[in-house]
């Protein structure tokens, strides 16, 4: 099975990176429909409407607010059949909150991915109900260009997923910016320090990709015993203070998706 027909009702930020991954990764820009009244312009051969046509898709992927779902969910009701796969990007939109919504579609799956979809290097948290097993692989499929599929057991994890992989960008870029000013403070010229920052970042994670140890060792192998970064780290380390820290920031990303589903379930 292929998803030979795809609309992307919504192509902000999130919906617009998937996009763009797709078409890089070689997708035919026909396969995509895309409904937005903002839009200025699609890629080329993308076709770009207002309005939902009235024809059938073999999937769909909402890449709107989830405070509108209720306000469009009766205009994309022509575009979902029996057959029709319905993704959903709302962050705390669950399963059941879908289903009620698009009660003509046969399967859906909440993904959670980053912007880093645009350059096929996004995490994908997934979860699916009423996948066959064609289906599911069709899924697979369409998704690979973008990142690295996860499927999890439950969907209740998928709030953790977001608050780790989904909102972790944020977090690291927020790093990369504390790396950049703290070099000012020591310094550096503030350009320089950015550029010395996002380098640092950029081949610290690549190597942590490519590595097979895990990032503790890779650290250790960095840190020399009494050295310069042994003496950074010891601040770090201090009360367990980064590891506390980014656990109360998943925390209160995880618990703000858990308040949005339960608000999508009004």
């Amino acid at each position: 099975m292929t998803f030979n027909s795809i609309l992307i009702f919504g192509c902000g930020n999130m919906g617009g990176a998937m996009l763009s991954g797709w078409l890089a990764g070689g997708l035919d820009p026909a396969r995509f429909t895309v409904v937005d009244p903002l839009l200025d312009r699609a890629p080329e051969g993308v076709e770009l409407l207002r309005a939902v046509p009235e024809r059938r898709f073999d999937a769909v992927l909402l890449g709107i607010k989830p405070q509108l779902l209720d306000e469009v969910s009766a205009a994309l009701a022509p575009a979902i059949g029996a057959d029709s796969v319905l993704l959903s990007i709302l962050a705390g939109v669950e399963v059941a909150s879908l289903a009620a919504r698009f009660p003509a579609t046969g399967a859906i799956v909440r993904i959670m991915p980053n912007l880093a979809a645009a350059i096929g290097k996004s995490p994908l948290g997934l979860f699916g109900a009423g996948l066959d097993e064609a289906q599911r692989r069709a899924v697979d499929a369409l998704l690979t260009p973008l990142g690295t599929a996860e499927w999890l057991a439950s969907e209740d994890l998928l709030d953790a997923v977001t608050a780790l992989a989904g909102s972790g960008p944020a977090f690291v870029y927020r790093f990369i910016a504390a790396l950049a000013e703290g070099g000012a403070a020591l310094g550096l010229d503030p350009a320089q320090a950015d550029r010395l920052a996002r380098a640092t970042v950029e081949g610290a994670a690549m190597l942590a990709a490519a590595s097979a140890d895990d990032p503790a060792e890779l650290a250790r192998r960095v840190t020399s015993p009494g050295g310069t970064t042994a003496a950074g780290l010891a601040v770090l380390d201090q009360d367990a203070a980064l590891a506390r820290l980014v656990a109360a920031t998943l925390k209160a990303a995880r618990d703000r998706g858990a308040e949005l589903a339960a608000a999508a379930r009004g």
